[in-house]
């Protein structure tokens, strides 16, 4: 895997966390709106997606279903309203807020917290802190357990 020069961390593989476990990723004009981009944060890899709208969202690069890290990959769309994320390898939907496999509810990415920050116009993940998936029973799962 190679990796782009502009989207890698700010600080060195080492970098301290910060009280609420942010992690600087890249500046908000280096992601491509409707691209993605694949960061490594602490030896996790983390989908990283601007929508035209400049909305952002943090996904598990690990496709479930083929075991590739190419979520970062794939095309930016919608279904029924939500934004999503087709796979690029058997091209399962996933929606962006949730994580939700839209193709196999029995599935979903791991979301993680995700952010603009003015100072410096820079982007940082939270991998302590993902998202539960709304309608749920609240529980939040860690970056590898995408499936059950």
């Amino acid at each position: 895997m190679t990796t782009t020069p502009d989207l890698a961390p700010a600080r060195g593989p080492a970098e301290p966390l910060t009280a609420a476990g942010w992690h600087d990723i890249c500046r908000y004009a280096d992601l491509v709106p409707e691209r993605g981009a694949c960061a490594m944060v602490r030896d996790v890899q983390v989908a990283v997606f601007r929508t035209f709208e400049g909305e952002l969202f943090a996904l598990s690069n690990l496709d479930p279903f083929s075991g590739a890290y190419v979520v970062s990959r794939g095309i930016l769309g919608t279904r029924g309203g939500a934004p999503t994320v087709a796979s690029p390898m058997f091209k399962q939907v996933f929606d962006l807020r949730t994580g939700s496999c839209l193709d196999d509810p029995e599935v979903a990415l791991p979301t993680f917290a995700i952010r603009r920050v003015a100072a410096g116009d820079r982007v940082e993940v939270a991998l302590r802190a993902p998202q539960a998936v709304p309608g749920t029973s609240g529980e939040v799962f860690g970056p590898d357990e995408h499936r059950e």
